[in-house]
């Protein structure tokens, strides 16, 4: 078995070409445009399968150095946090409280999901919470970190299957956000409630005024974005010296709030075009690298359960979505947009949430509320809740 690595750079180049592939084949067949499947995820699928044809017949393992990623999904969550204002913080305050609740019911119902799994299969009932909650609203982090647990417990092969889980989890999330905004949007007629452009301000002696593209634009957008990063960075290291760890892109898109809400006060413009530029650009690079880079000759020997697991927890979610997300978070446009996220966040990751809002607000009009909600809830409260959900089954299972 030979094993080739690209480094950043060819990994950044390939990742573009995968989009585009992506874009090229959901022109091809339309029932994925209409569908709303994000080009990321249908490129990124196409090419990790592609790889894992060159290891099974070529006996060639390729493998990505994802340095550009991780500094990609900084970019997009401080685009995230320049988006949000204080007064649409403060409209979205009751309807994130809202999902925090309906995010917590849906872990429950995911985790007994995955336990009567396992009873059923005739395993230990700990293997349910690797096909629960563990893996796909915790993603490959907590799967990973909750798998050695289990190991040392004695469940041969759990972090195996967590990662297993968490990445089909991360594709069948993508793929199905769309679809189940686009039912409830067609079948309850519903529109977008913001019909206004995103709101610019130029200075009017500015010689570019009519081109929010210009260099001088750019140039500004690049560094507000790099003060984002570099401070989210130091905060981050100021936290961890009262050992208070947070991931990188959640500082970094509390940053953005400072900075933006700061800039309103201080009366500076920003340029909230070319900040959407560049959270699209990221956001579809990322997801677009994450996926071609799954290694599906990994998961073959557990490639039963796993179709088990996926399809029955992919139900739960459309059901919770259609019938419980939708529902309690108003039944308007809004609401269907958020369910699209949430259908992402609870099988996959936040990135696949936005990217199924992204997707939808392209064709059906923005969503500023999803937007603000969302990514707070996967970047933060669900981690939480998480942990407090696995805790509490463990030890009603008396552990692993």
């Amino acid at each position: 078995m030979n094993t080739l690595t690209l480094p950043p750079l060819p990994t950044l180049t390939l990742s573009i070409l995968v989009l585009f592939l992506g874009f090229y084949v959901n022109r091809r067949f339309s029932v994925l445009e209409r569908s709303n499947i994000p080009p990321s995820v249908t490129g990124g699928i196409i090419f990790s399968v592609i790889t894992a044809a060159l290891y099974f017949i070529g006996g060639v393992r390729l493998l990505f150095d994802m340095q550009i990623r991780d500094f990609l999904l900084l970019v997009f969550f401080s685009t995230i946090g320049l988006s949000a204002k204080f007064n649409t913080l403060a409209n979205g305050g009751r309807a994130l409280a809202k999902l925090v609740a309906i995010a917590a019911i849906f872990l429950l119902i995911q985790d007994v999901a995955g336990v009567l799994i396992a009873k059923l299969w005739g395993v230990h009932p700990g293997y349910g919470l690797m096909a629960g909650s563990v893996s796909f609203a915790g993603g490959h982090g907590t799967a990973i970190a909750w798998g050695q647990e289990a190991e040392a417990a004695g469940l041969l092969r759990a972090g195996e299957l967590g990662i297993a889980f968490a990445t089909f989890g991360l594709v069948m999330g993508g793929m199905i956000g769309g679809p189940i905004a686009r039912r409830l949007i067609q079948k309850n007629q519903l529109y977008s409630s913001d019909e206004t452009a995103p709101e610019m301000v130029f200075n009017a002696a500015s010689p570019e005024t009519h081109d929010p593209y210009s260099l001088v634009h750019l140039l500004r957008t690049i560094f507000v974005l790099a003060l984002c990063i570099q401070l989210g960075s130091l905060a981050n290291q100021l936290l961890a010296g009262h050992n208070i760890l947070l991931p990188g892109f959640l500082t970094a898109m509390f940053a953005g709030i400072i900075l933006t809400n700061a800039a309103d006060v201080c009366k500076v413009p920003l340029n909230a075009v070319n900040i959407d530029k560049f959270g699209q650009v990221s956001l579809s690079l990322f997801l677009a690298m994450s996926l071609m880079a799954l290694q599906l000759w990994s998961l073959g020997r557990a490639f039963t359960p796993i179709v088990l697991v996926l399809g029955v927890q992919t139900l739960v979610m459309t059901l919770f979505g259609l019938y419980i997300v939708f529902h309690f978070m108003g039944r308007d446009y809004d609401a269907a947009v958020i369910t699209s996220g949430f259908a992402g966040l609870g099988l996959g990751a936040t990135p696949v949430a936005i990217a199924n809002m992204d997707a939808v607000t392209t064709r059906f009009g923005p969503s500023p509320k999803a937007f603000l909600v969302v990514p707070l809830v996967g970047a933060f409260f669900i981690d939480i809740l998480n942990a407090a959900t696995i805790k509490f089954f463990i030890g009603f299972l008396g552990g692993w």
